[in-house]
């Protein structure tokens, strides 16, 4: 059972897709909803995102720059804050956590998809040099 458990694990944040496609399966499933399903399947990959991109990192450069990418997700979570407050003069935190959060997928997927392209490249020279 635990190999089973941390093969189901290592799939989802080898490759975040399939996490979201069965998170948005299942949701639609249930709720029957398609835009609520799309919006669970993106929060809940937003974290294998995340994970899937320090681990491309380390992969590809050798080395761990997860305290870079705390860093990042830190100074933006700051960011959406600040402006925020800006526009609306007081801070709602759901609100500002959402939009956080959703930013994250779309920085972290399209990470996710340069490190895919650059890790094939570089191990594709590495194999006709």
């Amino acid at each position: 059972m635990p190999g089973i458990f941390s093969a189901v694990v290592a799939t989802l944040i080898t490759v975040p897709m399939v996490g979201y496609l069965a998170v948005f399966i299942i949701s639609k499933q249930i709720t029957g909803k398609h835009r609520r399903s799309v919006n669970l399947a993106i929060d809940f990959s937003t974290l294998l995102l995340v994970l899937s991109v320090h681990f491309l990192i380390i992969t590809i450069w050798g080395k761990s720059f997860l305290w870079l990418i705390l860093l990042v997700l830190f100074g933006l979570a700051a960011i959406f804050v600040l402006i925020h407050w800006k526009y609306k003069e007081e801070i709602v935190m759901p609100k500002v956590f959402k939009g956080f959060w959703r930013f994250n997928f779309l920085l972290f997927f399209s990470a996710y998809v340069i490190l895919v392209l650059f890790g094939l490249f570089q191990r594709l020279t590495l194999l006709f040099v």
